[in-house]
């Protein structure tokens, strides 16, 4: 391994990016398992760690089975994104025009999801993009979703 490696790797591991934190909301049954765990798609939240006011569900396929059971089968490369403004937006000085904002493992090794955020400061749009990552090839799939700035205004009254 040499020195770039070991330094990508030791941030990565110590001093990664500020990622939010999801939380399950739910999981349905979408194939039963006579032994392991159940096939199923995860739905979690989690809230855009720079931006105030935007809440984001992703949707996940899970696989189950004996590997699901342990932890280590690769999940496939099927999910949804719907983001939303939940309260009012509150955009930090220095927004950067891509940036990660969730990350979460869908196998043992080297595969994940990532939700990107850019900004399309042109419409004063946020724009919230879901992709598989694999160190060695990535996937086409993705999953795409928008939420304009506006004022928050008066909730309720």
């Amino acid at each position: 391994m040499n020195l770039k490696s070991a330094v990508i790797f030791v941030i990565c591991l110590f001093g990664g990016p500020l990622l939010a934190n999801a939380e399950e909301i739910g999981c349905v049954t979408t194939a039963w398992k006579l032994i392991g765990a159940n096939h199923k798609v995860c739905v979690e939240a989690f809230h855009d760690p720079k931006v105030q006011g935007v809440t984001c569900h992703v949707s996940q396929a899970k696989t189950g089975g004996i590997s699901g059971a342990f932890g280590v089968a690769q999940d496939p490369s099927q999910f949804s994104l719907a983001c939303r403004q939940t309260g009012p937006i509150v955009l930090p000085p220095r927004l950067p025009k891509e940036e990660t904002v969730f990350s979460e493992d869908t196998s043992l090794l080297f595969k994940e999801t990532r939700v990107v955020r850019l900004w399309d400061e042109k419409n004063n749009t946020l724009v919230y993009l879901a992709i598989s990552r694999k160190v060695i090839e990535g996937s086409p799939f993705n999953s795409l979703s928008t939420v304009p700035v506006m004022p928050w205004g008066n909730r309720g009254e």
